[in-house]
């Protein structure tokens, strides 16, 4: 391995065995342009890694590691940074207790090397949340569970697919329990961990806008019971009040119009299908997801686990590509070799 080399150093684990996982990634690691950006490490089992790439064609060695120091980071070869959990054959597309558990190994691994100062930054393939308690582990998905790994008591999910950010005030949680949830200094901390992500990124002065609950954000009242008045407006308020270009609450309808048309940078979501409905449809193989607020940086595909196409070759790679690209991005900027 080259002392001297700058690319970050991002560690990829492998999501749920039994989904697209592996073989997405055996796809976006043949490509030139992902090892122009970074030097992946893969956190998962080079056994599965290897099924993955007779699945689907793609022609590489897997280098079963024990540790980053082994790692070449050559084009050709896939480093892993292998646990050994699956055994050859685990079937493909079929909930399995034994792969969630897997999967929580990875993420905890990645975590702790990052930490360690041996990695730069996670990107992840997607996991079972089913699978993930059946395992044992009882988290809503990555987010909760980096944020338990990390001691982190607040993260915030950003999503960005083309021509649209998105980041919400509540995500994994049924829609009453989201308003109840819903208060001014939630909202004012979601607004200010994605005006800090924006400005690392290299947006100087982000332009935000903040939806409402209600719709029409409620049209002064008509609709609902004074939610935007109660929960959100203090809080825009107050970044105002710190000279940040935040405005709302407005009509979610027609905010993420808007901010697809380029008026906003970065859109703040109160509930989940709120915001992670038009970034589908802007854009679902593009798509990413960002964990703001962590001590780690960590991407993600924003798609799930595929069973049905799992172990078939088909998968698409395009969104863990993505993902990579915004790990590299959102990477702590200093000499990023080991030592």
């Amino acid at each position: 391995m080259n002392a001297q080399d700058s690319r970050p150093i991002v560690a990829i684990t492998m999501g749920d065995a039994s989904g697209i996982g592996p073989e997405i990634i055996m796809k976006a690691l043949a490509r030139p342009d992902v090892h122009a950006l970074c030097r992946p490490l893969v956190v998962g089992d080079a056994t599965r890694l290897r099924e993955a790439g007779e699945i689907t064609g793609i022609g590489l060695q897997v280098a079963a590691l024990e540790s980053p120091a082994q790692a070449g980071f050559v084009l050709g070869t896939v480093d892993c940074i292998d646990l050994g959990l699956i055994p050859a054959g685990h079937p493909f597309g079929r909930l399995s207790a034994l792969s969630g558990e897997a999967a929580y190994r990875y993420i905890e691994r990645a975590t702790r090397l990052v930490e360690a100062g041996e990695a730069d930054a996670i990107c992840t393939a997607p996991l079972s949340k089913e699978a993930l308690h059946a395992a044992g582990h009882k988290y809503p998905g990555h987010t909760e569970l980096l944020a338990h790994l990390t001691g982190t008591p607040e993260v915030s999910m950003m999503l960005v697919a083309p021509k649209l950010r998105v980041i919400h005030v509540t995500t994994h949680i049924g829609l009453v329990d989201a308003i109840r949830k819903i208060e001014p200094g939630l909202v004012e901390r979601v607004i200010a961990r994605g005006h800090a992500t924006l400005v690392k990124s290299g947006i100087e002065d982000p332009r935000i806008g903040v939806c409402g609950i209600n719709p029409h954000a409620g049209e002064n009242g008509l609709f609902g019971h004074g939610e935007e008045e109660a929960k959100i407006i203090p809080a825009v308020r107050a970044c105002k009040a710190k000279g940040w270009k935040v405005e709302g609450p407005l009509p979610a309808d027609t905010l993420f119009f808007r901010a697809a048309r380029g008026d906003f940078d970065l859109v703040v979501a109160m509930y989940h299908d709120q915001g992670h409905a038009p970034v589908k449809v802007m854009g679902l193989e593009a798509g990413v997801n960002i964990t703001v607020g962590l001590p780690v940086i960590r991407t993600s595909v924003d798609h799930g686990t595929a069973f049905d196409i799992a172990g078939k070759g088909i998968a698409d790679e395009g969104s863990l590509v993505e993902a990579l690209r915004q790990a590299v991005d959102l990477a702590p900027k200093r000499n990023r070799a080991l030592a």
